[in-house]
């Protein structure tokens, strides 16, 4: 049976970031992610999830700057000081909040980068990474994700992924395997998940193409998360998907399967 944590950074926008930790458990939720906690207190976010008995899964390390549209630099040769200081930062939140993954963005290639440079520095900086993570029983993901959505990101697809996971070789280093951005990049969703199972440790779900909730568009998700019983996959899956109306009304598919017991679909 999935286990599904919900993510706090696109769903239950109707209300101001610390008060959708009330909004997931109340709608069944025990678990949850979001992208990043930088801008709260490490012990503002506890209590939040102390209060209403959630467990954050996954949050991701600093990413640059993101208003300037910065997706990660760990693939940006000559700001190797700045990610480590992104991996310390990370660590100070996640000891605080018992969060055992985290997620380096790998980063836009920039203009007129040398991509064999960029992966070179992308795999000392995550190797770095790993090793500061491991000692505290962290794992460290890295994402591919679709250039329709983020063009010229450095790591698009399930391949590459796996390719800078095995490059690391760090055992607490592992693919966060995104159904959603999978999908709009590459598809054949049941092949890749059985291939890489070893290496995977963390999923997340969207309905493509809008990425709205996972009972609508193109991909049959009830297929998805039997498979996910049947290749072992034991983790959280991450409801990283925007509600095409509000999140309440479109939870239907949730709490069918969760067994929350909480709420009657709407």
């Amino acid at each position: 049976m999935p286990k599904f944590a919900a993510n706090l950074s696109m769903m239950f926008n109707e209300a101001p970031f610390l008060d959708r930790f009330a909004a997931a458990a109340e709608a069944g939720f025990r678990a949850v992610e979001f992208l990043f906690p930088y801008d709260y207190a490490p012990e503002e976010i506890e209590t939040r999830l102390r209060e209403n008995g959630l467990e954050l899964v996954l949050f991701n390390m600093p990413p640059g700057n993101f208003a300037a549209g910065e997706r990660g630099i760990a693939c940006h040769h000559g700001r190797e000081e700045e990610f480590r200081a992104g991996v310390e930062k990370a660590l100070i939140y996640a000891t605080r909040l018992g969060t055992r993954r985290i997620h380096a963005m790998t980063g836009i290639k920039p203009p007129d980068a040398d991509p064999a440079a960029c992966r070179e520095t992308l795999v000392a900086n995550l190797k770095y990474a790993a090793g500061k993570l491991a000692p505290h029983g962290i794992t460290l993901l890295t994402e591919a994700i679709n250039t329709r959505d983020m063009p010229g990101f450095f790591v698009s697809t399930q391949a590459d992924s796996h390719a800078v996971v095995m490059a690391v070789g760090a055992p607490n280093h592992k693919m966060m395997m995104d159904c959603y951005h999978m999908q709009v990049m590459e598809g054949d969703l049941t092949t890749k998940l059985k291939r890489y199972a070893a290496d995977c440790g963390h999923v997340q779900i969207a309905g493509p193409p809008g990425r709205n909730e996972p009972d609508t568009g193109e991909v049959r998700y009830e297929h998805i998360f039997r498979l996910l019983d049947e290749i072992g996959y034991d983790g959280w899956i991450g409801c990283e998907y925007r509600p095409a109306g509000t999140t309440v009304e479109g939870l239907g598919w949730f709490w069918r399967l969760s067994n929350a017991g909480l709420k009657e679909e709407v």
